[in-house]
């Protein structure tokens, strides 16, 4: 069997996977899940593991999230089309363009499209994750920011959602600031060990809402706003 037939099977069985077990729920996540090819984002001795739901190393001793995390947060933010979405933690690269293939679907026109600003501290990760996105086929939806992702992007807010793909004590003061009023932000909350995934709603000026979901495990999300590097 030819690599990318291979690739293409195991990516349908996960999607498959994830939907039987409730994970994957609506079609524009299933739809994205299908079409962005995980193998492209995953250290070349990985490969072959690409579809198994499980985080697996990357550079700077980071991993990149299970699939089943992936599709989990990418439904709590219910993304649209054409939105402007600010991710903290691009690891990777893959989270950053799952969301991509929603807010800007490769079979719609541009002019529709939104885009995603991705911020990661690690040079490590970012000429990674640039290298995965560009072979992919996602850079001109992606745009990835060498920097304190505790932050955010100041230059492009406001977002209608915000991703957070490191564990954090507390929201980030300037990610709360920086989503638009009526937009999502979905965040682990907790320890450096363990969290909660938490979904807050920007009601207001002032006004905030929060939901949790599910116990999850993240690494820290260290900066200004975050855990401490020491």
């Amino acid at each position: 069997m030819e690599k990318e037939e291979f690739y293409e099977r195991e990516r349908k069985r996960m999607v498959e996977q994830l939907i039987s077990e409730g994970v994957l729920k609506s079609d524009k996540v299933i739809k994205a899940m299908l079409r962005v090819p995980r193998e492209e984002f995953v250290l070349p001795s990985y490969r072959k593991y690409a579809y198994v739901d499980s985080p697996l190393p990357i550079p700077g001793g980071q991993t990149i999230s299970a699939p089943h995390m992936v599709a989990m947060m990418c439904e709590h933010a219910d993304f649209e089309v054409g939105h402007r979405v600010l991710e903290i933690g691009t690891g990777s690269g893959y989270h950053a363009a799952v969301i991509a293939e929603i807010v800007a679907p490769s079979d719609l026109d541009k002019s529709s499209w939104g885009h995603v600003y991705s911020v990661e501290r690690l040079r490590e990760l970012v000429i990674f994750a640039k290298n995965n996105i560009e072979k992919a086929g996602y850079s001109n939806r992606v745009t990835i920011i060498e920097g304190d992702g505790t932050l955010g992007y100041p230059r492009e807010a406001p977002y209608d959602r915000i991703i957070v793909t490191a564990g954090a004590p507390r929201p980030p003061r300037p990610l709360m600031e920086q989503l638009k009023v009526g937009g999502k932000m979905v965040i682990p909350i907790g320890s450096k060990h363990y969290q909660e995934l938490v979904i807050i709603s920007r009601m207001g000026e002032d006004k905030y809402e929060y939901e949790k979901s599910v116990p999850c495990v993240f690494v820290p999300l260290v900066g200004a706003f975050g855990w401490k590097t020491s």
